[in-house]
């Protein structure tokens, strides 16, 4: 069953079952239970063995815990707890009120959104969360709808980070390109150097962010999202409250009528500097020599760093806590363990999903779904200029069936240097640059990722209502970032690739139009 067709059979059931049936955890489910039974050939008592050792995978690996898991989960409940302390001190009501007067219009508040994802590159898991944390408030106020903050959450932080040298995903990126370029002996230009170079090429992150602030300043939608708008104008209601969302508070907390600004902006700093000052210790002290930049974020722990954050970020959330209880006497001190108690309530159905998308995706590794699907864009014999744009496909479908950007990195560029290597070393760049653009673009569209539910989580979206309304512009987005790469293979033109997205995005936005609202300015 391993390396063939039958292996792409669980991804596509999880992701067709979740896309009728909505119920993420039971599709998910069902993918894993396909995948047992594929690996075992049928056989029931070893497939469940093999279940388990997957499930037990997420937690201990190689005989040890594994820590990269394990604090993933534990700053997603460090996050809730610090949410729900925030509300109860009147934070995230005082910063409402606060940037009404400051940010005067939706598009004023989606914008703001954007550029705190922008902004935010260290790592897309802390992006995804932390965006969330600030820009729901404002969004919120204007009657910007959940699932729009998602895709704004979601189309800033993988694409920034895949073209920002200093981040996790550089650090990562540049290692397997280094490798790439020994393997071919090609010494004229460094690993680091590729990678600035691949920068502009990478047309699926221009295209996204180019739609995601073109979309926010003319006000346009289409789709599901438009549905979403316009029921959240009417209503002020920014989701659908019949719908389970991530991260989001259900219960009535009571709020101090105290609150300040920064009973919300001193957390989100303190976990903002507490993460990237761990990061550098952390880079520091797995670094022999003199450190280098991409040395610190590359050899840095940042699963433990975000915890280390998160545990910052918490205590100055107490603090602050204390303070509106002893000093203002606006909150009974009774009410920090009622905080605790929610704010991991809230994380719940994240960790869940979370923990059910790791152990498929486990599964989707050992049945060889990402080798089988590398092998058909290797074994393509196409004409060399048709090479950006076949390995863009063959990236984003990788990166959608299995859920993982990362693992789609990690086995495409390797087969693209082998391609290019024996056809046109020329395009070598360009077809880098064009697997790193699909594989963002996959993981954009798959219900299965875990950056897609860590940005549902953090704009307290129902998970397939992110999935369903986003879909549309990452389609439209990946179709433009196809034309764009067809052109740099024919023309083998950088400039003319960007600029033949740039047209096609005027041509877009100047047939779409202006959605009607109503005016928010008193929320």
């Amino acid at each position: 069953m391993e390396n063939s067709i039958l292996s792409l059979l669980p991804p596509i059931l999880a992701i067709v079952m979740v896309i009728i049936t909505k119920r993420v955890l039971l599709s998910l489910g069902t993918g894993i239970v396909v995948s047992a039974l594929l690996l075992s050939k049928g056989n029931v008592l070893e497939g469940t063995a093999i279940l388990w050792s997957a499930v037990k995978g997420i937690f201990i690996e190689d005989g040890a815990l594994n820590t990269w898991n394990l604090y993933i989960l534990f700053f997603l409940f460090l996050l809730g707890i610090i949410t729900a302390l925030i509300n109860i001190c009147g934070g995230s009501r005082a910063f409402g009120e606060w940037a009404m007067k400051k940010v005067k219009n939706r598009a004023g508040a989606q914008i703001l959104a954007a550029v705190f994802g922008v902004i935010i590159f260290i790592d897309d898991y802390f992006n995804a969360l932390a965006v969330g944390q600030v820009a729901r408030p404002i969004t919120d106020r204007h009657r910007v709808s959940r699932a729009k903050l998602a895709y704004i959450i979601d189309s800033t932080s993988a694409p920034v980070c895949v073209v920002s040298p200093i981040s996790s995903w550089g650090a990562f990126i540049i290692g397997i390109i280094g490798t790439v370029l020994t393997t071919h002996q090609i010494t004229d230009i460094s690993a680091f150097t590729a990678f600035i170079k691949i920068i502009p090429m990478n047309l699926y992150v221009w295209t996204t962010l180019a739609m995601v602030f073109i979309i926010a300043w003319r006000n346009i939608d289409f789709g599901r999202m438009k549905v979403h708008e316009e029921r959240t104008i009417a209503t002020g209601i920014p989701y659908d409250p019949n719908k389970t969302v991530q991260g989001e508070i259900k219960e009535d907390l009571p709020i101090s009528e105290k609150g300040k600004v920064g009973d919300l902006l001193w957390p989100i700093i303190a976990l903002f500097a507490g993460t990237l000052g761990a990061i550098i210790w952390s880079g520091l002290g797995a670094t022999e020599g003199k450190a280098t930049a991409m040395d610190i974020f590359g050899n840095a722990d940042v699963s433990e760093a975000l915890v280390i954050g998160g545990l910052i970020g918490l205590f100055v959330t107490i603090g602050l806590f204390f303070r509106q209880s002893l000093i203002y006497r606006s909150v009974k001190s009774g009410l920090l363990f009622t905080g605790f108690r929610v704010g991991i309530k809230s994380m719940m159905p994240a960790v869940l999903i979370l923990l059910f998308a790791w152990a498929i995706i486990t599964l989707i590794d050992e049945l060889g779904t990402g080798l089988y699907l590398g092998s058909l864009v290797e074994k393509s014999q196409l004409n060399p200029a048709l090479l950006p744009v076949i390995l863009f496909i063959g990236a984003a479908a990788m990166a959608f069936a299995t859920g993982t950007s990362w693992g789609s990195f990690g086995i495409l560029l390797p087969i693209a240097g082998q391609i290019v290597s024996v056809t046109d070393l020329s395009l070598l760049l360009p077809s880098l640059a064009a697997v790193l653009a699909g594989a963002v673009m996959g993981d954009h569209c798959s219900p299965i990722s875990d950056t897609t539910i860590l940005s549902s989580t953090g704009a307290a979206c129902n998970h397939m209502d992110h999935v369903m309304t986003q879909l549309p512009y990452a389609i439209v987005s990946g179709l433009i970032t196809a034309v764009g790469y067809l052109v740099i293979g024919i023309s083998e033109s950088m400039i003319l690739g960007l600029l033949t997205i740039m047209i096609l995005l005027v041509i877009l936005f100047a047939f779409l139009r202006k959605n009607k609202y109503v005016s928010t300015k008193t929320g």
